[in-house]
């Protein structure tokens, strides 16, 4: 066998590669980044290109320039008022009295950025937020001003008394800005550039319903109602149901029950007295009057009945958790009218006197005396109204009024307290002459020869009433006093005006039929002629006229009237 031998070759050595496109690679590489890298050392300092902040470029400014550009350009809608609509009401708000403002030293340290924004802001845009700096308070302030034209209280309604029947009053709905969510959106507007924005407005309910309070008062209080014992030792007054009644209320409280509340202060006119000893009363101050000028005669602390604990005892009772017999205790208690505040009142001097003159002793002449007494000393606060029929009620025996004539129905007839229409005139000329307001008085029908023309009044109960303001800012003291033949009334207060009366005279003069009558309640008439008269109060203040106030009276012609 022929063997034949193989030829072993030796390997081939590995191929070397090319580095030449790397190398390009790695210059285009290098290249790019110099070209970008170039300009992005060459801003050093500046803000990177390509950079707005609301729409205002400041790429590429240095910080203090890109400052003065964005306070330039935003400088009025930084000061635009903003059209702030809340409810019905539209209201301009200045960012200012708001509180707001741009803050442009914070938004352009936002806009800086490092190297690879400043590569990034080579290719694309870039939008920096707006900064704002708020003082909260004032933001605030600005919104409870627009909120509190606004809000609505809900009408929380409660249960209270016609005569002694519960009656409801409905509750309703109120409203209210939502404060946090105004001065967000506030903010917001601000920062958008809006021009106008609406505040919500939320429903406040009441804290019970309508059918609460109608069930509540069909039950408790229906049986609420009824008359309530006072007593003290041997002492004792009742509050009648009528007074209670007029006194409760039945109101919801802050989780929505119905709780009772008594006002036992006003419960108590009329019946403390009754409870107090009187020497342990205590007194509000007066005045007297002394060598022509008022002087104080000051008031006195005392001891009266605990308002407060009479308070919680008569809520208990009515709710039925306490007795209708309640034994008070009593307090210190301090009069109405202190010292301090009777020296207040400017009460120093005389500011107007009238007297009327009538004929003696006719029974008419008990009345004018009685109510003279009733109405001496009396004290009109400043802004109070007096009403003579408030004041003194219905005339009455009990008080020393007697029956005598007095005009009703174009006759005279004979009534309890007939004839106090001369004090009625003597003060309504009283405060024509010191210059209070008139509010209500009316000239008799037919003309009374003792009274002067065109200035006085009638009076009757219930009306027609007589009433005049007091409207200074004094306490008006009321004085009377009489003789046999006359009446006078003054006012003392401190001095306003000098009053002059003008006057036209009679016109338009008129004469009426005679006529007859019969029977035991005739009262004979002289008959007198009817006329008008116009009669101006002048107001003057250190000589000069201020103003002028027209009285016009038309009197009845007063037939002569034969009883046969």
């Amino acid at each position: 066998m022929t063997y034949v031998k193989s030829e072993t070759h030796p390997p081939l050595a590995p191929r070397r590669r090319s580095r030449t496109p790397l190398l390009i690679a790695g210059v285009v590489v290098l290249g790019l980044v110099a070209a970008v890298a170039g300009p992005a050392v060459a801003m050093a300092g500046e803000l990177p290109r390509n950079t707005y902040v609301a729409g205002i470029h400041i790429g590429g400014l240095a910080p203090a320039h890109a400052h003065a550009r964005l306070t330039s350009e935003l400088a009025a809608r930084a000061a635009r008022p903003i059209a702030v609509t809340a409810g019905e009401k539209t209201t301009p708000v200045t960012p200012g009295d708001a509180g707001l403002a741009f803050d442009i030293p914070g938004t352009v340290a936002d806009a800086h950025g490092g190297v690879v924004t400043s590569l990034r802001s080579l290719f694309a845009r870039r939008d920096i937020p707006l900064r704002l700096t708020v003082d909260e308070d004032r933001l605030k302030a600005s919104v409870a001003g627009i909120a509190e034209g606004v809000d609505r209280p809900a009408k929380q309604g409660g249960i209270l008394y016609r005569g002694t029947t519960p009656r409801v009053v409905a509750p309703a709905d109120g409203r209210a800005v939502d404060r946090a969510a105004a001065a967000t959106g506030l903010r917001q507007a601000y920062l958008d550039g809006a021009q106008a924005v609406t505040f919500r407005i939320a429903v406040v309910e009441p804290r019970a319903t309508a059918e609460e309070m109608r069930r509540f008062a069909q039950s408790t209080a229906a049986g609420a109602v009824g008359p309530i014992t006072l007593t003290n030792g041997g002492r004792s007054a009742e509050l009648p149901a009528g007074v209670v009644a007029a006194n409760l209320r039945f109101l919801p409280d802050e989780q929505g029950e119905l709780k009772a509340r008594f006002n036992a202060r006003k419960a108590l006119r009329g019946v403390e007295d009754r409870l107090v000893d009187a020497a342990k009363a205590p007194k509000d101050a007066s005045f007297k009057i002394v060598k022509g000028k008022p002087v104080v005669v000051p008031s006195q602390t005392g001891q009266g009945v605990d308002a407060a604990a009479l308070k919680t005892s008569v809520e208990e009772a009515v709710t039925g958790g306490g007795s209708r017999t309640v034994e008070v205790s009593f307090t210190t208690s301090e009069p109405e009218l202190t010292t301090e505040k009777a020296e207040k009142l400017g009460i120093v001097e005389k500011v107007s006197t009238f007297t009327t003159q009538h004929p003696c002793c006719a029974p008419r002449v008990t009345n004018i005396h009685t109510i003279a007494d009733i109405l001496d000393n009396h004290l009109v606060m400043p802004g109070e109204t007096f009403s003579l029929n408030g004041t003194v009620g219905r005339r009455d025996t009990a008080r020393g009024f007697v029956s005598a004539p007095m005009i009703s129905g174009g006759r005279f007839v004979n009534d309890v307290g007939g004839g106090i229409s001369q004090f009625v005139t003597t003060m309504f000329n009283a405060v024509f002459f010191g210059g209070f307001e008139d509010v209500q008085h009316m000239a008799h029908i037919y003309y009374i020869s003792r009274y002067p023309a065109g200035r006085e009044s009638t009076v009757s109960y219930p009306q027609p009433d007589f009433r005049w303001k007091n409207d200074s800012k004094y306490g008006v003291l009321v004085t009377t006093s009489y003789t046999s033949t006359s009446v006078t009334v003054t006012f003392w207060s401190t001095k306003r005006w000098d009053i002059e009366a003008e006057s036209s005279g009679p016109y338009d003069v008129r004469t009426a039929e005679p006529i007859t009558d019969s029977g035991p309640d005739c009262i004979p008439m002289a008959g007198a002629q009817g006329f008008s008269i116009d009669v101006t109060r002048v107001f003057k203040k250190d000589g000069k006229e201020t103003r002028r106030e027209k009285f016009h009276t038309r009197y009845a012609p007063e037939p002569v009237l034969t009883c046969e």
